[in-house]
């Protein structure tokens, strides 16, 4: 009999990358969505209908009541809802136990490290799993490194620069390049839920679901071989990641609502775990108790890194169509520039929201997006603006595409 799967931001990247994979074995699964009311009727939920989802509608915050009705019946709970949303989890789980939900999967999805200060994204969802454990809910844990669409630099031609959150950062050398990282292609991670979640192997505990372990340097050959281009590296010590960790930690933790020191908060955080401690590893996974995919499913074949550079490169040439693949997948969002009036960052921008832990609504022009996040502008495009705050200039890149990253500290 199929499992009967609801996932909780299903129109979001991985989300999506679930849905995709669930639907592909309808033998295995009967695939539901829980939306917002305010969604229900949004094109990407009807486009979920129309693909055979069903659709229960629910907000996160109605009565514990409301929240038992919308999961009656419910095999698994899969989220993958928006940093901004983590803690929303919570109610989500105590509903899922009295529903009777035989598994739930909390939105992890993030590099291998330990809780208790070494990230603060890490820590926000330690808080879900302590009340998963003191619920005595059957869960599953899932962690997949980092992405390779959030991985790979940009060469001289320009060719990568359509997918890239930021070219410029994108060449930078962390701590000497040489520390081994966990890293999965988006459109793996949908495949590896449809694994684990079937798997009694898997039932309350953590997994390690990744396609490879490359270091920087490793990356980068990769990418020169590929494109037959020599990269300009730009190379950022590990005592220089350590102190701009150290500062933007205590920014954060001084001021933690303004999204002006959470993003390089949450950005360095990542960098610090992978490039100094070098917790991102299927060796320190095993450590902290993590099973490996890899070893659970050896008939699983990811994608590369170097395939998925081969699309990224083919892609290159329909960079300007709406629904080019690689940048869907990286954006959420299609090539051409959207309407942002209504967009939800937190919610709908789940690889970009990484840096985020408050929600930010974008509002229709980039000026106005300066003014929200508290910053000024000292240059403004339809694709870029520097922001500049307690003397730190950094750019959040492609406002078109409703990017956020950091382009220069």
């Amino acid at each position: 009999m199929a499992l009967k799967v609801l996932v909780l931001g299903a129109t979001g990247s991985t989300g999506t990358s679930v849905v995709n994979a669930l639907l592909a074995d309808p033998a295995a699964f009967s695939v539901e969505a829980l939306v917002r009311p305010t969604s229900a009727s949004a094109p990407k939920v009807e486009a979920l209908r129309a693909r055979g989802v069903g659709i229960r509608v629910a907000e996160l915050t109605d009565p514990l009541e409301r929240l038992v009705e919308a999961l009656t019946g419910i095999d698994v709970v899969v989220s993958t809802i928006g940093p901004a949303g983590i803690l929303d989890q919570i109610p989500l789980a105590t509903a899922a136990k009295q529903a009777g939900v035989k598994r739930f999967v909390p939105c992890a999805y993030i590099t291998v490290t330990p809780p208790g200060g070494v990230m603060m994204i890490r820590d926000q969802k330690q808080k879900v799993y302590e009340h998963i454990f003191r619920l005595h809910l059957p869960y599953t844990i899932v962690d997949i490194g980092y992405w390779y669409q959030l991985s790979f630099p940009c060469v001289p031609s320009g060719r990568y620069d359509y997918a890239s959150f930021s070219p410029s950062w994108s060449t930078r050398i962390h701590a000497g390049g040489t520390a081994r990282n966990m890293l999965v292609d988006a459109r793996d991670i949908g495949r590896h839920i449809a694994l684990i979640i079937q798997d009694e192997r898997t039932l309350n505990r953590y997994v390690a679901a990744y396609g490879e372990v490359l270091t920087e340097e490793e990356v980068f050959r990769l990418a020169e071989d590929q494109a037959g281009e020599k990269i300009v590296r730009r190379y950022i010590s590990a005592d220089e990641l350590t102190a701009a960790h150290k500062r933007f930690t205590t920014l954060g933790t001084t001021s933690p609502t303004d999204p002006t020191y959470i993003l390089p908060r949450m950005l360095f955080d990542y960098i610090y775990t992978k490039y100094v401690r070098e917790d991102n590893t299927p060796e320190y996974a095993k450590y902290l108790g993590y099973l490996d995919a890899s070893e659970l499913y050896p008939e699983f074949k990811p994608i590369t890194f170097r395939e998925f550079l081969d699309r990224s490169v083919q892609s290159q040439s329909r960079k300007n169509t709406p629904g080019n693949e690689l940048q869907a997948l990286s954006l959420g969002l299609p090539a051409q520039q959207p309407d942002f009036s209504s967009f939800n960052l937190d919610t709908e921008l789940s690889p970009a929201s990484v840096f985020l832990t408050t929600p930010i609504n974008l509002p229709s022009n980039c000026a106005a997006l300066a003014s929200s996040i508290g910053g000024t502008t000292s240059s403004m495009s339809a694709v870029n603006i520097t922001f500049e705050d307690c003397g730190t200039p950094f750019t959040i890149c492609r406002c078109g595409d409703a990017t956020m990253t950091l382009e220069t500290l």
